[in-house]
């Protein structure tokens, strides 16, 4: 038990509430400990004097609502033994339209509470009988009404996150038995107690109360502002926490060198550099010439030339004496980040050759598929210094890999990457390496507070000058199937026209499940975006040999690449396609990110439904890079109003990156933001919405500065310090720790 945790708040369950409840909410509901039951908090309210209009209910889906009993008549059934309860319930507003039919199966127990007259809660799904809307065996509880209760009956009532096999009402029960049984005047409160004054926050034990037993829906409101503004103080103190002992670690500085090697790359560059390049510049410019190291994230539009910026600090590095270090998630990644920036540099990053600049530096490429003599040559070249920039996927993680003197990480599409992954790179520098992480998902400023609020960030959202609009449309094939053939004709005339096309796919269609596409829209049920139609998702191989026999693409030249392929197919396939060997490529989202050949100007998406928001915005970024204009197809074989394809109208709607994940995060389930969909648990946000709740947040940062600034260690407020523990496991701390 932690020291400094409340004893009701980490006692089990099962000695509060007596066994059989809590093996079932721990069995249903993963919840354990009192504080466990505590924080599963009413995702709504009901109010007890107002009766749920029984005309306005939706047929096939799930409600709850209250009502008053009619008639009840029970009967024995003819087709199988047993009994056949039928009761009418009313809300008592809306004569004949407010009647429901309510059907129970061997009801013997509904048929003792159920009697003309009683007020009760019923919960099911609507379906129809006989031309009546019915729910058959619904979940009910018994409404009390005593006089002598009065208070008691006019109380909202809470609607619990429930499962089927665990109703609302019977957390309901369990949450009402623990507030007996809770010792309030005991509990430590995570806001310390001038924070709380000020906010008029309600106290920790009054919050319980009100938020699971409200007198009014009033009071419930002011109990969930209360632990929202507590989730955002633990968060943001964790986060200020981490940010405090970062700045005190000691890192060899790296300040910029007149005349050096960076100086004359900009010299040497044909254009100008964006406003927002220059500013982010001389962010990382400054952070890499303090002896602390540098924890930034750079994140910018697709296209905004983030590696630019990165390629500038690394060279800041190795004019001060340092060498930098480029992690990518994929060999395909790797590889184009040395060809572009090899050819960036140009003279100055060949250093090592023959009648070499005497500032030039050499850029190394170290991947798993090299064979021993490139491996071997590479880790020398990393070993002794010789080469200023590494780049590499995880096998840059491998402990054969020395640096000379590591000065700087810079971590690519960093959310690929587990911490440790990222800090095994950063342990093999003399002192700790600089680190910057890029991301090409715009991330809107309040969420990069909540998820990257140990880093300090740098948003790069201006196009550099020359870079094409890309125009997005949707493709719907089910209400207008002469798409099909246009889409094709379409790719023929930008082939023709001595430019190149991408055609993406959500799957192999080697029979194994391909991640590329978005899980979160499969479903068990029939039809688009079910289990049984996922084996109907267009692949690259059926898409390869599709395509090799449409008339429209006779002749072309068609390549293929996904991430089952052996890295020396996968890489020459890329480098054929930059060269113009290949006229139409077809992926799977392996090019997502970093990919940049200037000729592709069309990318058709098969099936882009199937992919999330960020990922198509990502997706689409590989055309319209050259200067050319950029021409995007959502294809679809979805029926107009279905869910999904509002998602694909947000994307052709607008190319602004930052928005659409706006829309995006409001879209899906925001609370899954630091990461826990993707481990399979809950929610790690519960109350706290990152969009919504901007103002508290900032709020919040605020405070969780100043108290780490005043007490780093927490010492003052043990409650806040045992909350940070206990609300950040840690597979949520890693999370944080992203950057």
């Amino acid at each position: 038990m932690k020291s400094n945790v409340p004893p009701e708040l980490d006692f089990p369950l099962d000695r509060r509430i007596g066994k059989p409840s809590a093996t079932k909410l721990d069995k249903q509901l993963g919840l354990k400990t009192v504080g466990d039951l505590l924080h599963h908090f009413p995702r709504r309210y009901m109010e007890r004097g107002e009766l749920t209009p029984i005309a306005d209910i939706p047929y096939d889906e799930d409600v709850t609502l209250i009502a008053r009993v009619q008639t009840a008549n029970s009967r024995r059934m003819q087709t199988r033994k047993g009994m056949l309860l039928e009761v009418t319930v009313t809300d008592d507003d809306s004569g004949a339209l407010g009647l429901l039919h309510l059907t129970f199966f061997n009801g013997w127990k509904a048929q003792q509470e159920l009697t003309v007259g009683t007020r009760a809660m019923f919960s099911g799904k609507v379906s129809v009988y006989r031309n009546n809307l019915t729910l058959t065996n619904p979940n009910y509880v018994v409404l009390t009404e005593e006089a002598d209760d009065e208070e008691e009956a006019k109380r909202p009532i809470p609607i619990y996150p429930a499962t089927t096999k665990l109703n609302s009402w019977d957390i309901k029960k369990a949450v009402d038995a623990l507030l007996l049984t809770l010792q309030t005047e005991e509990l430590n409160d995570p806001i310390p107690e001038p924070v709380r004054k000020r906010e008029k926050l309600l106290g920790l034990a009054e919050a319980y109360e009100k938020i699971h037993r409200p007198a009014e829906v009033g009071e419930a409101y002011k109990a969930r502002h209360r632990f929202r503004y507590q989730e955002a103080l633990v968060l943001q103190t964790a986060l200020a926490r981490r940010r405090s002992i970062a700045a005190q670690e000691d890192a060899t500085a790296r300040p910029p060198r007149t005349g050096g090697l960076l100086d004359r790359f900009d010299a040497s560059l044909p254009f100008t550099l964006t406003n927002g390049q220059f500013d982010v510049g001389r962010e990382l410019s400054e952070d890499l010439a303090r002896p602390h190291p540098m924890n930034r994230l750079l994140q910018g539009e697709v296209g905004s030339g983030k590696t630019l910026v990165a390629l500038r600090a690394m060279l800041q590095v190795i004019d001060a004496g340092g060498q930098a270090a480029l992690l990518a998630p994929t060999e395909v990644l790797a590889a184009q980040h040395y060809e572009s920036i090899t050819r960036t540099l140009g003279p100055l990053g060949q250093g090592g050759r023959l009648g070499s600049d005497d500032d030039a530096t050499q850029v190394t490429l170290l991947t798993g598929s090299m064979n021993t003599a490139q491996r071997r040559a590479a880790l020398l070249d990393a070993a002794s210094g010789s080469a200023g920039i590494v780049i590499g996927t995880h096998a840059l993680l491998s402990e054969h890999v020395q640096f000379a003197d590591l000065g700087l990480v810079v971590v690519d599409e960093q959310h690929r990457f587990g911490v440790e992954q990222r800090d095994v790179l950063r342990t093999k520098g003399r002192s700790t390496p600089h680190l910057l992480v890029m991301t090409a998902t715009p991330i809107p400023r309040t969420v990069a507070m909540t998820v990257f609020g140990d880093l300090n960030v740098s948003t790069l959202s201006e196009l550099p000058a020359g870079r094409a609009p890309i125009s997005t449309f949707m493709a719907p094939l089910a209400e207008n199937p002469s798409w099909n053939r246009r889409i094709w004709e379409r790719a023929r005339e930008e082939i023709d026209a001595g430019r190149q096309v991408y055609v993406v796919c959500p799957k192999i269609g080697d029979k194994e499940e391909e991640p590329g596409f978005d899980m979160a829209f499969y479903d068990a049920g029939p039809g688009p975006g079910s289990k049984a139609d996922k084996l109907n998702l267009s692949s690259v191989l059926e898409m390869h040999q599709q395509l090799s026999e449409v008339p429209a693409l006779a002749g072309v030249r068609i390549g293929v690449l996904h991430g089952r392929l052996d890295p020396a197919d996968k890489t020459e396939t890329m480098a054929a396609f930059n060269r113009g060997d290949i006229d139409l490529l077809i992926s799977t989202t392996v090019i997502e990110v970093g990919v940049d050949v200037h000729n592709a100007s069309l990318m058709i998406i098969q099936d882009a439904d199937r992919f999330g928001m960020s990922q198509l915005h990502q997706l689409r970024g590989r055309v319209g890079r050259g200067g050319l204009p950029g021409t995007c197809l959502l294809v679809t074989r979805l029926e107009p109003g279905h869910p999904s394809r509002e998602r694909l109208e947000a994307v052709a709607s607008t190319t602004d990156g930052f928005e659409l994940s706006r829309r995006d995060l409001e879209l899906r389930r925001e609370g899954d933001i630091l990461g826990a969909s993707q481990s399979g648990g809950r929610s790690t946000l519960k109350l706290l919405r990152a969009i919504q709740d901007e103002p508290l947040i900032e709020k919040a940062r605020a405070d969780a500065t100043a108290l780490v600034e005043e007490d780093p260690d927490l010492a003052q407020y043990p409650a806040l310090n045992e909350a940070i523990e206990d609300y950040l496991n840690p597979e949520k701390e890693a999370f944080l720790d992203r950057g």
